[in-house]
């Protein structure tokens, strides 16, 4: 369990992904807090269309935005002196950009490029966004005691990597990028550095089109009772982010318990018809 702090000062945070789902939803809460946003999208009219919610929703926020394909090395390296520059200085850096792929299938299934583009999008996206965000972060004024700046990333557990019923290239890349974390703080430590901290960000199921795509039936009605709306997980994530202290580890939605337990409520039709009916269709 992450150990937080109060904190009301005004942050510098770098949400990629925060074009939709998820990420817009967190984009939105920092700036209701007053924060400072930038975040990036792999599309121009996706970005374009979130920035404007967001100026809608939270009028007078402070928020910039990029388009940037994170897979790609010259483009994560341009955003990461964009969000630098926009922010003055970045005290959160979050990478929320991925993909599950295009198909829920078994490996010999999928066609190579899904494969390709799957990995480099969670993993080396991830990988080469953590290199520009601490070049970022250690340039900054930092502290012998206590990290000043957290980056979050989006890894699978164990746990996760074993429920989830994604793709091979999806949960590969994802337990991988988990593992990163841990070597990242470990070469932090080892370099005598204690001015950032690296954390994974566990949101839980997410009601997005990235969890529905390709989804069967069956898994839909069991979104019913695991799933939460972005912008729930948001609403709780955003707080205890903006206030999170320690050198790392994971910082959950809600206790692995708690997952537990709504699932076990599933077999006796907890939540039945939340999200999707028997057939799997969306409820109005």
């Amino acid at each position: 369990m992450q150990r937080t702090k109060s904190i009301s000062a005004s942050l510098g945070v770098v949400i990629t992904g925060g074009s939709a789902g998820l990420g817009l939803a967190m984009a939105r809460e920092f700036l209701r807090a007053g924060d400072r946003v930038a975040i990036c999208s792999r599309r121009e009219s996706n970005l374009a269309l979130a920035l404007q919610v967001l100026e809608r929703d939270v009028p007078g926020g402070e928020v910039h935005g990029m388009a940037c394909d994170v897979s790609d090395h010259r483009q994560t390296a341009g955003f990461a002196a964009f969000a630098a520059s926009k922010l003055g200085v970045i005290d959160r850096w979050i990478n929320n950009a991925g993909t599950a792929g295009r198909m829920r299938r078994p490996l010999w299934e999928l066609e190579l490029l899904d494969i390709d583009e799957t990995c480099r999008t969670n993993l080396s996206g991830s990988m080469m966004l953590c290199a520009e965000a601490l070049r970022v972060m250690l340039r900054q004024p930092g502290s012998a005691d206590e990290p000043l700046y957290h980056l979050f990333n989006m890894g699978f557990s164990s746990a996760g990597l074993r429920s989830s019923s994604t793709s091979v290239s999806h949960r590969a890349s994802k337990r991988a990028v988990a593992i990163m974390s841990e070597l990242l703080r470990q070469e932090l430590e080892a370099a005598g550095n204690r001015s950032v901290g690296i954390h994974d960000l566990s949101p839980g199921l997410v009601l997005t089109d990235l969890l529905l795509r390709d989804a069967t039936p069956a898994q839909k009605r069991f979104f019913n009772a695991m799933a939460e709306t972005p912008e729930t997980v948001a609403a709780t994530l955003v707080p205890a982010i903006r206030a999170i202290s320690g050198r790392g580890g994971t910082l959950r939605y809600q206790p692995v318990v708690f997952m537990l337990m709504k699932l076990a409520a599933s077999m006796f039709g907890y939540r039945k018809g939340r999200f999707f009916d028997s057939d799997g269709g969306a409820v109005k």
